[in-house]
C-alpha cells in the first residue's frame, strides 16, 4: 500500500472515532470552591447514629398531597476544632439510606424510595454516596438566627457545586453540633432532570436540605 493511501486510511479512522465520540453524552463539568479551611486542631468524629440530613421535595403546588419529606444517614465524617472554634469538616452521606417519613407502606412508600434510588433521580447503584466539604467558615452577620456561615463543595451524582449554608455551631464538653438552615438545592445542577407528566403535577426543581450533625472528640 502506498504511503498516501495509508495516511488517508488513518485520517478516515480518526474522523470516525471523532464522530462516535461526539455522539456520546459529555460529562457534566463540576465547579468547586477553593479550600480555605485548616485541619490544624483537634479531630471530632461524626456520630453517625445521631446525625442525619433531612430532605423535602415538592410538586409545583405545595400541599399535604404534593410534598414528600424524609432523611438520609451519614456514612462517615470528621471535623477539626481549634480554640473551641470549628476549623474544617467533611461529611459523607449514604445515599442508599434514603427514607421517606410521610407515606405508609400501603400508600406506596417502597415504590417512592425505589424510584428515588433509580437512575431517574439519585442513581444510588452508580453513586452510592454524596458528600459535603467545608471550604470556608465565617461568623454570621449580627442579628442573624445563625452564628456561622459555611461555604463548601457539595457533591451529588458525581457532580460538585459550591453550596453555602447558614448554621448554628455549638461546641461543649467534647461534643460538637452543626444544625444548618433548610436550603433549596437545584436538582437540575446535579443532573437530576426527571419530570412527571403534567397531569400528575410537575415536580419542583428545588430539593430542600437541612443537615443535623453531631460529632464526638476523638481521644
Amino acid at each position: 500500500m502506498k504511503k498516501t493511501t495509508i495516511i488517508a486510511a488513518i485520517l478516515m479512522i480518526s474522523a470516525s472515532i471523532f464522530v462516535i465520540s461526539c455522539g456520546k453524552d459529555k460529562p457534566v463539568s463540576s465547579e468547586s470552591n477553593e479550600v480555605l479551611t485548616t485541619t490544624n486542631g483537634q479531630i471530632y468524629v461524626i456520630d453517625t447514629m445521631n446525625s442525619k440530613a433531612e430532605w423535602k421535595g415538592f410538586k409545583v403546588v405545595k400541599s399535604d398531597n404534593t410534598s414528600h419529606i424524609g432523611t438520609l444517614k451519614f456514612e462517615s465524617g470528621e471535623v477539626t476544632v481549634k480554640d473551641n472554634k470549628l476549623e474544617s469538616g467533611q461529611f459523607v452521606i449514604d445515599m442508599n439510606s434514603i427514607a421517606n417519613e410521610d407515606l405508609k407502606e400501603t400508600d406506596g412508600n417502597s415504590k417512592l424510595i425505589g424510584h428515588l434510588k433509580s437512575a431517574d433521580f439519585f442513581d444510588v447503584e452508580k453513586f452510592p454516596t454524596a458528600s459535603y466539604e467545608i471550604t470556608k467558615i465565617t461568623e454570621a452577620p449580627a442579628g442573624s438566627d445563625y452564628n456561622t456561615v459555611l461555604d463548601g463543595n457539595l457533591t451529588l451524582k458525581g457532580i460538585t457545586k459550591p453550596a453555602t449554608f447558614n448554621a448554628n455551631v455549638k461546641i461543649k464538653d467534647g461534643e460538637l453540633s452543626i444544625a444548618t438552615e433548610p436550603k433549596d438545592i437545584n436538582r437540575d445542577e446535579f443532573g437530576i432532570k426527571f419530570q412527571m407528566p403534567v397531569a400528575e403535577g410537575l415536580i419542583k426543581n428545588e430539593i430542600n436540605v437541612q443537615m443535623k450533625v453531631k460529632a464526638i472528640e476523638k481521644k
